[in-house]
């Protein structure tokens, strides 16, 4: 039979997996090699507790990419993958789901999907077989690895000029909208950021979002509104979020112009200010906010040198400031997911090390794996320290340049060509 045909075995089991929760895959089913498909969902219209769970549900499938075909060639779904134990059960809870909400569901048509758009899908289900154990057993054996390493440091000299000018400016500021990496939220966060902002109203902004999975992304919004943080998430390179952004602040510091008017004073605009590590996207999202290039920003850190104020309409300020560090980073963990993250200067560690120890991360992480890694590079991964692969992959594609072999996988994370990764999960 035909592997195209919608009649086949396997396209007639994803229609059934995909029937219960409401998903309709808009696009006709046809083979486009070496190019990405237009893969299109949709959720019908229903209840709000269906179409939440619709937008859960969709990466429920566990795909798995030809050998034979290229890197970013679209990959058409197995019938091993729809059959899976976790496709069962996530199938199961999805009916159960739609009939108590009475959602009228429609079939929709199966098609090829590429390997990022299989990545995004599977990073759901593959995450949700992973238990919090194992995620400690990653965070133990970051521990041993980096322990031999050269320490991550780095502190240029103007970053501690930019410390104690920001000490001064944030008593001046109404809220702080503190940015951070939204792939390590925890690392990148600063361990002296309370004392400083003392009780001044705070967002937290979580940069990147485009570069985590959903599942990701509720999980942390459920864990700082825990802990009653205000969280918006934003991606400063497309700007979306920013203008909830803005907004957000606005509403936060209104009540200031009041206690103004109340004492016969004239309102004044509402200022805001801008922090966090080097390189989270601080001045991007400023840009985004103001619709046009104020501050100067770049895919590296270090480019902001100097507090600068900007007027965003009438009634808001933003300060852009410099990204700030410890004096001394002595998590070294945290040090070194910064440095995969190209949150901090090259300067300050070995890129062998650190891209060593990123193909072991990958290896290990359900969203990823050894196989995504032989997929991508054509190098066998079974059983090799990431050393080994760093080895090999210079000899097949640098000349036996190791420098340039971890470079590349560095920039391949960086860039998003594994997927959708997130390093840290939510504490206890």
């Amino acid at each position: 039979m035909n592997p195209y045909s919608p009649s086949s075995s396997s396209h007639v089991e994803l229609r059934r997996s995909l029937y219960p929760c409401g998903i309709v895959m808009d696009a006709p089913l046809r083979p486009r090699l070496n190019c990405i498909s237009h893969y299109r969902y949709r959720s019908i219209a229903a209840p709000h507790q269906s179409n939440r769970f619709a937008q859960l549900y969709r990466p429920a499938i566990c795909p798995t990419a030809p050998p034979d075909r290229g890197v970013d060639s679209p990959t058409l779904l197995s019938e091993d993958s729809v059959l899976s134990p976790t496709t069962r059960q996530l199938r199961e809870i999805g009916a159960s789901a739609c009939q108590a909400s009475s959602s009228k569901v429609g079939v929709g048509t199966p098609l090829s999907l590429s390997r990022k758009q299989i990545s995004s899908i599977t990073s759901f289900t593959n995450e949700g077989l992973w238990e919090e154990t194992d995620w400690e057993k990653l965070d133990t054996d970051l521990y041993y690895w980096t322990r031999p390493l050269r320490p991550v440091q780095w502190y240029p000299g103007h970053i501690a000029k930019t410390e104690k000018e920001l000490k001064e400016q944030i008593k001046l500021m109404d809220v702080v909208l503190e940015v951070r990496d939204a792939r390590i939220p925890m690392s990148t966060s600063h361990p002296q950021m309370d004392s400083w902002l003392a009780n001044r109203k705070r967002i937290l902004v979580l940069n990147r979002e485009d570069m985590i999975s959903t599942a990701d992304r509720n999980a942390w919004a459920m864990f700082f509104a825990r802990q009653g943080i205000k969280v918006v998430f934003s991606n400063g390179q497309l700007g979306m979020g920013t203008m909830k952004l803005g907004r957000l602040a606005k509403s936060l510091a209104a009540d200031v112009n009041v206690k103004r008017r109340a004492k016969g004073l004239l309102p004044r605009p509402v200022r805001a200010g801008i922090v966090g590590y080097p390189n989270v996207g601080k001045s991007s999202i400023i840009n985004r906010l103001l619709k046009r290039r104020m501050c100067p920003a770049a895919p590296r850190p270090g480019v902001t040198r100097e507090l600068k104020w900007v007027r965003f309409g009438r009634d808001l300020e933003l300060l852009d400031a410099p990204g700030i560090l410890p004096m001394r980073l002595s998590d070294q963990v945290a040090a070194v997911k910064l440095a995969i993250c190209d949150d901090i200067g090259e300067r300050s560690y070995d890129v062998i090390d650190v891209a060593t120890i990123l193909v072991q991360i990958l290896a290990r992480l359900p969203t990823v794996g050894s196989e995504a890694l032989s997929q991508r590079y054509r190098i066998d991964t079974e059983a090799y320290s990431g050393k080994i692969f760093l080895d090999k992959l210079s000899l097949q594609l640098f000349n036996g340049d190791i420098g340039h072999a971890s470079l590349r996988v560095l920039s391949d994370f960086r860039k998003g060509k594994f997927g959708w990764i997130s390093l840290e999960r939510p504490p206890k």
